[in-house]
């Protein structure tokens, strides 16, 4: 019962990101050959909601679901690693088709195909898990 709610936010999630085409193959092939604005839209969207809950959650103080407050860290200010994980993981996208929350969408809307995917993604964490301390942090 306690992660029912989670599992409720997932489905919504889900249902938001099919109603706007956001797990569409061809939106996504518009986007990287730059020939529509939609997903741009709906990512630059995400950016500006996600910034200001943050700076809510700042203002009013919002503590957890815990009642814990909820601390944000400094970034570090860094080029590199953001360029080197930026590009990974675009290239992965390319080639998969979905990010990491479409996977899981579109393999619920019936596309078993991405149980590869999913199944390379795990496999890219765990490389990822082995290869961290070599890794531009």
């Amino acid at each position: 019962m306690k992660f029912l709610k989670f599992l409720f936010i997932g489905v919504f999630f889900g249902i938001v990101l099919v109603k706007s085409e956001a797990v569409s193959w061809y939106r996504i092939y518009e986007m990287f050959k730059f020939q529509s604005f939609h997903m741009y839209g709906i990512i630059g969207s995400a950016v500006i909601l996600g910034m200001a809950g943050i700076y809510l959650i700042k203002i009013f103080k919002v503590k957890s679901f815990e009642g814990q407050p909820i601390n944000f860290q400094p970034k570090q200010k860094s080029f590199v690693r953001y360029i080197l994980g930026g590009t990974v993981f675009g290239l992965g996208w390319a080639l998969a088709g979905a990010c990491p929350g479409p996977m899981y969408i579109l393999l619920g809307t019936g596309i078993y195909s991405m149980l590869i995917v999913i199944m390379a993604a795990v496999l890219g964490t765990f490389m990822y898990g082995i290869l961290k301390h070599k890794l531009p942090h």
